[in-house]
């Protein structure tokens, strides 16, 4: 079978949704580029002395959806935001396992300047930046997972918008709020600011 178009990829989403792994096997040479340019984004953000890179990213990141098995994806932007959840587990783990303390001076540090929000920001840590979604979350699980969508697989607004089920507005407006309240967690010393 020939693959070439995101209809194609759709299929094969499907058919390893499905349970097929061997539709995993054909699927993953079509992606893994996207999958390693969202790692390299991400990456490029790093710590000097980190030594996560993209291949050892996007390869985690296949690893888990090989173990996972058929996950239920409807389509190739379906399956890009399972891997961006799977790509901020990595990450986030990653920051665990390197034994970084709590918004401890040794901190991996993430800048989320203008990509998240906007060029007063500075660099933060990634497991501050987890716990603060994770909080956003409990107040506002779209927004989060916009955020999540947007920052972490590197999805557009209408790939988001697809995946939501809401209108590209919708996710823009979303999107605007999320980072101004993470810039406000974010920011302030103090922990979670409430909204």
């Amino acid at each position: 079978m020939t693959v070439e178009g995101p209809g194609d990829i759709s299929e094969l989403v499907a058919e390893w949704g499905a349970g097929d792994q061997r539709a995993l096997t054909r699927l993953m040479p079509l992606v893994y580029p996207e999958l390693r340019r969202i790692a390299r984004q991400h990456l490029v953000r790093r710590q000097a002395g980190d030594t996560l890179e993209s291949a050892a990213l996007a390869n985690e990141a296949y690893l888990k959806l090989v173990r996972a098995g058929g996950v239920r994806c409807e389509n190739r932007v379906h399956f890009l935001a399972l891997c961006s959840q799977i790509i901020r587990r990595i990450l986030v783990d990653h920051a665990r396992g390197r034994g970084y303390a709590k918004r401890g001076g040794q901190a991996e540090r993430v800048p989320l300047d203008d990509v998240l929000l906007g060029a007063q920001a500075r660099g933060i840590e990634i497991l501050a930046l987890n716990e603060a979604l994770d909080s956003l979350t409990e107040i506002d699980a779209r927004q989060a997972r916009v955020v999540e969508l947007r920052y972490f697989g590197g999805l557009s607004v209408e790939e988001t918008a697809e995946v939501l089920g809401i209108t590209s507005v919708r996710v823009k407006r979303d999107w605007k709020r999320a980072k101004a309240w993470l810039y406000g967690v974010l920011t302030v010393e103090k922990g979670p600011a409430k909204r």
